[in-house]
C-alpha cells in the first residue's frame, strides 16, 4: 500500500496521522517526508526519508519500486508537490490512497475541500481520497457538517465518520518526548512501580517516571482507538 497524506491546510496532523496511526500499522512501508520547515515522523524517531515537494522526480522512481510507503507531505510543499504530480502522466496512479486530515475549524475544512478538489482534477478517483477526520470532541458528523454536506454533493470522496482520531493530550505529549505512541505501548516497564521504588527525595527522576506512568495509561486507550480508526479508513 502507498499512501500520501496531504492537506493544503497546515495543523491539522499529518505528522501524528503519519507516526501513530499508519506507519505502526504499515510495518514495512517506507516513510517519506515531503517537506522543508515543519516537523516530520524524523522528529519523533522514526526511519524518514525526506525530500521537497519540487523533487518529484525522485519521489516518483521511489513509488514505481516501493511495495508500501507513507508519502506526509507538508502543507509548505503541497503546492509543489501537486504541481510536480500533474507534470507527470498518470503519476497520481502510484499513490494507492490520498489520506486527507482534518481539524473541526472552518479553515481547516475549507482548505480540505480544495485539496479534494484539486486532487479531482488530477484524476485521482473518489474511493482512493479518504478524508480522516482528527481532534473530535463528541461527533465527526457534527463537527464536520460542511465536509459530509459536500461528500453527499460531490460523491468525490470517501468519508467514513467512523474514520476519527479523537481529541487527546496524549499526541502533545509523545511530541515533547519525542516518541510513538507505538514506542509507548510496546515499552513493557512498570513505571509505577519504579516511581515508589525511586529517592523520594529525587524530585527530577519521579517527575520523569510519574510522567511516563501517565504517558502509558493513556496511550494505551488510544492505540486501541488507532486500530479501529485505520479499519474504517480503509475498509
Amino acid at each position: 500500500m502507498r499512501i500520501a497524506v496531504v492537506n493544503f491546510s497546515g495543523s491539522v496532523g499529518k505528522t501524528v496521522v503519519t507516526s501513530h496511526l499508519l506507519a505502526p500499522r504499515i510495518p514495512e512501508a517506507e516513510i517519506i517526508a515531503v517537506e522543508s520547515t515543519n516537523e516530520s515522523a524524523a522528529d519523533l524517531g522514526l526511519d524518514v526519508d525526506q525530500l521537497r515537494g519540487a523533487h518529484f522526480g525522485k519521489l516518483f522512481r521511489k513509488l514505481l519500486t516501493a511495495r508500501a510507503a507513507i508519502v506526509d507531505v507538508g502543507a509548505s510543499n503541497i503546492e509543489d508537490f501537486l504541481a510536480e504530480l500533474n507534470k507527470y502522466d498518470q503519476a497520481q496512479a502510484e499513490i494507492d490512497c490520498f489520506v486527507l486530515p482534518v481539524v473541526p475549524t472552518g479553515k481547516a475544512q475549507r482548505e480540505t475541500i480544495k485539496t479534494i478538489e484539486a486532487l479531482s482534477r488530477a484524476g485521482v478517483t473518489p474511493e482512493r481520497i479518504r478524508v480522516l477526520f482528527n481532534r473530535v470532541d463528541v461527533s465527526a458528523v457534527e463537527e464536520f457538517a460542511p465536509i459530509f454536506a459536500y461528500a453527499q454533493l460531490s460523491r468525490a470522496f470517501l468519508a467514513n465518520p467512523q474514520a476519527q482520531i479523537l481529541e487527546s493530550e496524549v499526541f502533545d505529549l509523545l511530541a515533547n518526548r519525542r516518541l510513538t505512541i507505538e514506542a509507548i505501548v510496546a515499552d513493557q516497564t512498570d513505571y509505577r512501580a519504579k516511581v515508589r521504588e525511586t529517592d523520594p527525595n529525587d524530585d527530577e527522576e519521579i517527575d520523569r517516571l510519574s510522567d511516563l506512568a501517565a504517558l502509558q495509561s493513556l496511550a494505551r486507550p488510544v492505540h486501541r482507538e488507532l486500530d479501529q480508526t485505520f479499519k474504517a479508513l480503509f475498509t
